[in-house]
């Protein structure tokens, strides 16, 4: 018998916000980023003012995690309008979807950390 398997969803990684959705903005999400799946852990780039999958390394924004796509894109081949968790916000982990960069323990790891200094804290489990 076959799993059935289902897209993400918010509530799998987002366990708690802000009031009145003030944890939430709009975002633009840079074309060539792909699709994303809710819960990606975004960077923004500061020429651009566009949001990536957040990176392990690079000296233009997108090497600092600062927030987690709420909606899921496709950013393949154009910029795509979104909606992010920025801040004021407890997210589990395990829902958590990381730049392909992102690999290991000690950089998913630092990538929270820098989400938990724009107030958004990563809890391990649900």
């Amino acid at each position: 018998m076959a799993l059935l398997e289902t897209a993400p969803v918010a509530s799998d990684w987002l366990k708690s916000e802000d009031g009145s959705f003030r944890s939430r903005d709009t975002a633009i999400i840079a074309a060539g980023a792909g699709k994303l799946k809710t819960g990606t852990v975004l960077a923004l780039v500061a020429a651009t003012g566009k949001y990536v999958p957040a990176a392990s390394s690079g000296n233009d924004g997108s090497q600092t995690a600062v927030a987690v796509l709420f909606t899921p894109v496709d950013a393949t081949s154009a910029d795509q309008k979104a909606v992010i968790v920025s801040r004021q916000a407890i997210a589990s982990h395990a829902g958590l979807t990381y730049g392909p960069t992102i690999n290991d323990a000690t950089k998913r790891a630092a990538a929270n950390g820098q989400l938990k200094a724009v107030g958004i804290i990563v809890r391990e489990g649900a």
